[in-house]
């Protein structure tokens, strides 16, 4: 199991320090979790990976079944000697391929609406209304695998039965993750769906991971409190924070405060798929311990650096010519051993060292940068 201990409790807002120990080790909190899909980190060895300051990684239950399965995982010792990284994992449910194989799919839509300029913000996901790929049922969702096309069931017994085989240290509870556009009615179906499956997915733990339940409740402040009360009362370990975040960051901030005051207030959060880094200090300031975010990978892979002067494009030809470090002020090895010029060819080459370096080099920018946040709440300065 886990053990969450705040050290302080910031007096300028809900921000929080603590450690949360786990069978594989410690976090300092608040943290980024890095998602590694398919158990890795694309491009990254476990080792480059604890030289960006990565604490703890996120793995995917839909995907990791799909391929190799469970079973391969479980006969090669589980997820932490099978991918060979010591330190702690969580795997999500399954619940974020309901929604970006279905509604999320269907509409090009993501968790924040801002994400996705232009889409109109008009509700056109009734009750009733299904997902052309996948079908939601009372009992679970049926999807059509990815790789292969092959159909595969996953509810919530299912969900826990493969994340107990893949062995992370914190699982989370099978959900129907919701689109920005769902109507209150659509929400509400949503809401009840999730929280019979929490309950059978605590029935069906029979190990000791921590098991996080997940609120969910859309942009609706009547469903967030409702669904927040509900999977508090239910005395899981920690939480996640699920769904869709609503239309804009002034929405996610207040899902989130009115979600986090009524949550144990001496447990863990983690809010599920959502870290652009503008987000981040709003997100530590709400009182969320934990995050995972496809951010700093998925720029990385399409050459694009963050840095302490803001986001540098390498594929612009202007680089090839630059001879500075990424960011002069960051002591991360891609900047300490490589410039601007090189890596703006590589990219340009489509060398994958380049994904290597930028990945690398966005991963130590993120984790420094919510380090950085925690000496803040530390000073009473966030």
């Amino acid at each position: 199991m886990i053990e969450f201990t705040i050290l302080k409790t910031s007096k300028r807002s809900r921000a929080r320090i603590g450690v949360l120990k786990t069978p594989h080790g410690e976090i300092e909190t608040p943290s980024l979790v890095p998602v590694a899909t398919q158990a890795t980190v694309k491009t990254l060895t476990g080792e480059e990976l604890l030289q960006t300051k990565t604490q703890i990684l996120i793995a995917n239950t839909f995907h990791l079944h799909t391929r190799p399965g469970e079973n391969i995982v479980r006969s090669a010792g589980g997820l932490h000697r099978f991918m060979s990284w010591k330190r702690p994992l969580m795997t999500d449910s399954g619940g974020f391929q309901v929604f970006s194989l279905g509604f999320g799919h269907d509409l090009n839509v993501g968790k924040i609406l801002k994400y996705f300029p232009g889409r109109d913000t008009e509700t056109i996901i009734n009750k009733g209304a299904r997902p052309s790929r996948l079908n939601i049922t009372e009992e679970g969702v049926y999807f059509l695998a990815p790789a292969s096309g092959h159909k595969l069931f996953l509810g919530p017994k299912e969900s826990i039965a493969i994340q107990e085989k893949l062995g992370a240290d914190i699982i989370f509870t099978f959900d129907e993750c919701t689109a920005p556009l769902i109507s209150v009615e659509y929400a509400k179906s949503a809401v009840g769906r999730t929280h019979r499956w929490a309950k059978l997915c605590q029935t069906a733990l029979k190990g000791n991971q921590a098991l996080f339940g997940i609120v969910q409740g859309s942009r609706f402040k009547e469903l967030r409190e409702k669904s927040a009360k509900f999977i508090n009362s239910l005395d899981f370990p920690g939480f996640g924070i699920g769904g869709d975040l609503g239309h804009d960051k002034a929405m996610t901030k207040k899902i989130l405060s009115w979600t986090l005051p009524l949550l144990h207030p001496r447990k863990p959060r983690h809010l599920l798929g959502i870290g652009y880094l503008e987000d981040i200090p709003e997100i530590i300031k709400s009182g969320i311990d934990l995050f995972d975010c496809t951010v700093p990978t998925h720029y990385a892979r399409r050459g694009i650096a963050f840095t302490s002067d803001g986001r540098l494009n390498l594929l612009h030809s202007t680089f090839l010519k630059d001879k500075k470090p990424l960011d002069p002020k960051c002591p991360c090895q891609t900047c300490r051993g490589y410039r601007r010029n090189y890596i703006s060819h590589l990219i340009r080459a489509r060398e994958i060292t380049a994904s290597c370096l930028l990945t690398l080099h966005n991963l130590y920018f993120f984790n420094n940068f919510v380090e950085g946040l925690r000496e803040k709440i530390k000073k009473g300065n966030l």
